[in-house]
This record gives C-alpha cells, sequence and structure tokens, in this order.
C-alpha cells in the first residue's frame, strides 16, 4: 500500500512501524511539544502532497493532532483503535505497537475535516442511543469511534467529532444499531 501524503506521527518508532505497514514518508512531531520548524515542515508537506494526521490513541495523541490541525488546515485523519494500539503486557498504547494490518486498516480510512458541514444528528440522538450520560456511555461512544473510525472522543466533543468528520445521520444510525445487535449476540 502506498500513500502519497505524508504522515504526521508522534516518534522514531511510529514512523518505523508504519513503514514496516505501508510505503509512506513521515514527520515526527517528537512529542506533545510540536516546534514552530516542524509545523513550518508539515505545513510545506501539505502544500505539496497532503497530510495525514496518525498519533497515538491517548491524551498526548489527541493533544497533538489538535495543535497541527489548528497550525496545518486541511489534513486529513487517520485513527487507530486504541484497543489495536496496545503495547504487550499493558505497558503503553500507540502506533508503534500496532499490526501492520492495523496500521493499513487505519490508513485506508482517512477522513477530512469540515468545519461548514450542516449535520442533521442532533444532541437528542446521542442522548436516545446512550452516548452521553450513562454508565455505560463510554464504552458505546469507544465502540461507535471504532465503528465510524473516527476515533474515541469524550462526550462534549463527540457531537462536534462527528459532524467534524461529515458522518450523515443514516451512518450513524446503522453504526449504533450494529453495535445493538453485537451486544445481543
Amino acid at each position: 500500500m502506498v500513500i502519497k501524503e505524508v504522515i504526521v506521527v508522534e516518534g522514531k518508532d511510529d514512523t518505523f512501524n508504519v513503514k514496516r505497514a505501508v510505503n509512506a514518508d513521515t514527520i515526527e512531531t517528537n512529542g506533545s511539544a510540536v516546534n514552530e520548524s516542524t509545523l513550518t515542515q508539515i505545513k510545506h508537506a501539505q502544500d505539496k502532497r497532503g497530510v495525514i494526521i496518525f498519533t497515538d490513541p491517548d491524551y498526548p495523541g489527541e493533544r497533538i493532532r489538535h495543535i497541527v490541525s489548528q497550525a496545518v488546515p486541511g489534513c486529513k485523519h487517520a485513527f487507530l483503535p486504541k484497543r489495536e494500539a496496545l503495547a504487550k503486557l499493558n505497558k503503553g498504547v500507540g502506533v508503534e505497537h500496532a499490526t501492520p494490518e492495523a496500521i493499513q486498516e487505519a490508513l485506508a480510512h482517512v477522513y477530512s475535516m469540515s468545519e461548514t458541514y450542516e449535520s442533521d444528528i442532533t444532541q437528542e440522538d446521542l442522548i436516545i442511543f446512550g452516548l452521553v450520560g450513562g454508565s455505560d456511555a463510554k464504552r458505546k461512544r469507544e465502540q461507535l469511534g471504532e465503528k465510524l473510525k473516527i476515533g474515541y472522543t469524550n462526550g462534549k466533543q463527540l457531537y462536534k467529532r462527528l459532524i467534524m468528520f461529515q458522518i450523515t445521520r443514516e451512518e450513524f444510525i446503522v453504526a449504533m444499531e450494529d453495535i445493538g445487535q453485537e451486544e445481543e449476540e
């Protein structure tokens, strides 16, 4: 699998693992303290080839994703489910721990963000499907993020993420019905 865009990752171990899975170039942020030089490099890559942000499914990874997205508009996003990024013996979570197949799957489902998309999904839908406010809401959001390949988010950010990645109400309902059927089995 060849990726034409430059993939933004957190560190050299991520680069090594991504290159085991796909033929791609990477830029490393070297952690969550993304400096101006790195952002300039990412802007240049975005202008020339496009950029895919592919950070760890944890708080620092989301922070880096946010910093880069704000500084470099128009980046695409790939998300790795947390369960696919766990190290053996639960010693960390990250792209560097994922299998080549999990990386290929994540990079095969890349999203572009939209600030202007008008969704027909409502906040009430999130409540009805138990994604906010309930005792099981976090698990359901994790399942939804994995099913839609938009990553995990907390209850406050879920609605924004659904809009940013232009998830239609139909896609949302189908995903929630699938989750419900899986729970029944």
